[in-house]
């Protein structure tokens, strides 16, 4: 499976930003699909996922009632939308896919990676 990421950029305390992530090749792999990001000199956090069916949704307690992820399954694309952003919400976002398994907030639980896209948050 390959991921590709956009949609990061500059934007303003209080802003918006829409980030998209694409997947091809074995898409059947890609039944949950997430998004991490990290901070500079801070690890990878967990920030949101879904699965395919029945589109069950989890996010990390910072970004809940902010953002929200969902997916189109005919174009194999997630879709993270950001409200609200903070200055805490900067770093690169990255699209993850794993197949069918528990544990989706944890990063080691993912096999395909994007290459991330940047987000920063002014204040």
């Amino acid at each position: 499976v390959q991921l590709q990421a956009s949609g990061g950029g500059l934007v303003q305390a209080g802003g918006t930003l829409r980030l998209s992530c694409a997947a091809s090749g074995r898409t059947l792999s890609a039944d949950i699909m997430g998004w991490f990001r990290q901070a500079p000199g801070k690890e990878r956090e967990f920030v949101a996922a879904i699965r395919r069916a029945p589109g069950m949704t989890y996010y990390a307690d910072s970004v809940k009632d902010r953002f929200t992820i969902t997916r189109d399954n005919a174009k194999n694309t997630v879709y993270l939308q950001m409200l609200s952003l903070k200055p805490e919400d900067t770093a690169v976002y990255y699209c993850a896919a794993a197949p069918f398994r528990s544990g989706v907030t944890m990063t080691h639980r993912y096999d395909y990676w994007g290459q991330g896209t940047l987000v920063t948050v002014s204040s």
